[in-house]
């Protein structure tokens, strides 16, 4: 019996561990700020944008004062470039922020901190980052993502907020970093981009009844996504104005 019993604990021993990555973020006594940016791979202005983008968090903000994503839009396709990362429902998003805040024309690149419009972002992004990070919390958020296979990352999501009146909802996103393409047509012809913060799955609006939601979703991961390279991001918005609440993330959370 006894050598029964040692076979099998060397077996056990000997026998490969699955393990599989995580991130869980949730928000602190602050506000995070939502750094939003609007670009395209088929506009020769965008590079600089990108870059800027990329440097955050920064020495100057931490990945618990701002979170950003890169949304990639699908309009400037006709130019001679497909975007690959673009999803129509981004270039429907930057339009409705747009409205919302007052203007009729979409363009890029095109930032937005916790959605207020950026009008000179070389000169003023900064600045609008710290007037939200200096703000108290208006909600609170959970986001937990776990790597369950190979191809799948289960989410789950919790969100509080007081009840304001207007209807508010949680938006969740996954995000891939250190993605390039070596453009062969349109305004970038023969260059090499590189992206972080790229959103990949979109996931919203999911409403907050009564001030709060609980949410989970399984996504399949695409055939071109590097997992090790994947984040998480989750947000709290007020559909009828724009105003993002709270907002928390980190990017390349998912790798071993």
């Amino acid at each position: 019996m006894n050598r029964r019993i040692n076979t099998i604990l060397a077996i056990a021993l000997l026998s490969p561990t699955l393990s599989w990555a995580a991130c869980d973020v949730k928000s602190g006594p602050k506000t995070a700020a939502l750094l939003e940016l609007y670009t395209s791979e088929g506009c020769s202005s965008c590079p600089p944008a990108d870059k800027r983008l990329s440097q955050y968090p920064s020495p100057n903000f931490s990945s618990e004062q701002v979170v950003p994503i890169s949304l990639h839009v699908d309009y400037w396709d006709d130019l001679g470039w497909k975007e690959p990362f673009a999803q129509p429902q981004f270039s429907e998003r930057q339009s409705w922020l747009v409205h919302a805040n007052g203007h009729k024309t979409s363009f890029t690149p095109h930032f937005f901190v916790s959605g207020t419009e950026v009008r000179d972002w070389r000169g003023d992004l900064d600045g609008q980052l710290k007037q939200v990070t200096v703000e108290p919390t208006h909600a609170g958020i959970r986001v937990h993502a776990e790597a369950t296979g190979s191809d799948t990352v289960s989410i789950t999501a919790s969100a509080t907020a007081p009840a304001t009146g207007d209807p508010l909802a949680l938006f969740v996103v996954l995000t891939e970093d250190k993605l390039t393409s070596s453009v062969s047509a349109g305004e970038n012809r023969g260059i090499t981009l590189s992206h972080d913060h790229v959103v990949r799955k979109w996931i919203g609006p999911i409403a907050l009844n009564s001030g709060q939601v609980d949410f989970k979703q399984a996504v399949m991961t695409g055939s071109g996504w590097n997992p090790a390279r994947l984040g998480v991001a989750g947000f709290v918005q007020n559909l009828r104005t724009g105003q993002v609440l709270q907002a928390v993330g980190e990017s390349q959370c998912l790798r071993s």
